[in-house]
């Protein structure tokens, strides 16, 4: 049982592996979220920006699951928005959309057995991700203005700046990560990197 937590006996386990990887990317996409990035820019929706992190939410997804990928995604940028005044009261919600965003990337990534090396199954995940969060994320913004006073109409036009960067977000995530997921995927199986996350478990 060394380098384990049981969650109970009949169950899976939580590797200190799994504790670390989703420690590590977290990390990673928090220092990407805050250098990599053009904004924030003011809409009457609240702020934007363009950024990387999004391609490495996906990225992770691929390559390390659903579960892992969708915590680093969602803690990692969660914790930006934490330490960033302009994005903190939606720091909740991010936690969730990113969430999603990845988990769903990593769902259909890995299904089948396909452990995120089928193109096309990464693509499919990606685009299914992406357009998840842009839902959530344009969808949680018209309500809080329609719940404001504001109409359907208007709210929806309020969001068109915060569409258009989440449209460019979406597509360079997308093309990114589905690019850089197998020369990746190579790199960390030459390393035995993908081999302890898959066997360390009890």
């Amino acid at each position: 049982m060394k380098g384990c937590f049981s969650v109970s006996q009949n169950s899976k386990t939580i590797t200190v592996y799994d504790l670390v990887t989703v420690g590590l990317l977290a990390a990673i996409i928090f220092v990407a979220t805050s250098v990599l990035k053009i904004g924030p820019i003011p809409t009457p929706a609240g702020p934007t920006q363009f950024k990387v992190a999004n391609a490495l939410c996906l990225l992770f997804a691929m390559l390390f699951g659903k579960w892992r990928g969708g915590l680093a995604a969602g803690i990692g940028s969660a914790l930006f928005d934490l330490t960033n005044p302009a994005f903190t009261a939606s720091a909740p919600f991010t936690l969730v959309f990113f969430f999603l965003m990845a988990f769903i990337c990593g769902q259909i990534s890995h299904s089948g057995g396909r452990e995120g090396k089928n193109r096309r199954w990464n693509l499919t995940g990606a685009i299914a991700g992406a357009v998840a969060y842009i839902i959530l994320n344009t969808g949680k913004s018209i309500i809080l203005l329609m719940l404001a006073g504001s109409a359907f109409g208007p709210a929806l036009a309020a969001n068109t700046t915060k569409l258009i960067t989440s449209g460019v977000n979406a597509l360079f995530a997308v093309v990114v990560s589905v690019l850089l997921a197998p020369a990746l995927r190579a790199a960390l199986e030459k390393a035995g990197i993908m081999q302890k996350l898959h066997g360390a478990r009890c």
